[in-house]
């Protein structure tokens, strides 16, 4: 290997410390509490050398929020190619969704915002909207087979990301304020009663 390979073998390691180290000092502190100089102290490089890397906190904010849509995307279409039908699909994608948010919660209050500012806000639409894409398709599918109007998938599958993304969102960040019964269960009617209302 070369001085130059070897280099950048060596500049991609620190890069991946620095990203591996912020997820960590995430995970056990939050967000909130994440700096440019706690990363520097976790990796035992001095911050300037963090700063060589990212251009601030935000930056790698931004580099670990599409790392976590990456994910996320792989787990909805793995869940997608275990059926055949639509409705099966649309099942398996909202449940592999929910799984992904629960057991990935420092990823899901990253990516979308959850009791923090949302990372690369507008620059994410492509990751940002794998899951409503894929919901949309199932939707459109199933109305398709139905013999109901198409031109209501858009809105329809709108709705249902809504009701997925909220009943999330409220267990994650108010899960002490809300009643034992808005539970996966919830989950499981809404999606039902979707399908049926196709």
């Amino acid at each position: 290997m070369g001085l130059h390979e070897r280099r950048q073998r060596e500049k991609e390691s620190i890069r991946a410390n620095i990203l591996q180290a912020a997820f960590g000092l995430a995970k056990t502190e939050g967000w909130a509490s994440l700096s440019m100089r706690k990363i520097a102290d976790a990796i035992e490089y001095s911050a300037p050398v963090v700063y060589d890397y990212f251009e601030n906190k935000e930056a790698i904010l931004y580099e670990i929020s599409i790392n976590g849509f990456h994910c996320l995307h792989i787990e909805l279409l793995k869940a997608q190619q275990k059926f055949e039908t639509p409705e099966e699909q649309l099942t398996a994608i909202v449940d592999a969704y929910w799984d992904f948010a629960f057991k990935n919660k420092e990823y899901y209050q990253l990516m979308f915002g959850l009791g923090m500012q949302c990372s690369g806000k507008g620059q994410m639409k492509e990751e940002f909207s794998s899951f409503q894409d894929l919901i949309y398709e199932c939707t459109f599918n199933i109305i398709k087979k139905n013999g109901s109007n198409p031109d209501n998938a858009c809105h329809m599958s709108h709705a249902l990301f809504s009701a997925v993304h909220g009943l999330i969102s409220i267990m994650m960040m108010r899960n002490t304020d809300i009643p034992s019964t808005m539970n996966k269960t919830t989950l499981d009617e809404t999606v039902s009663a979707f399908v049926k209302s196709l």
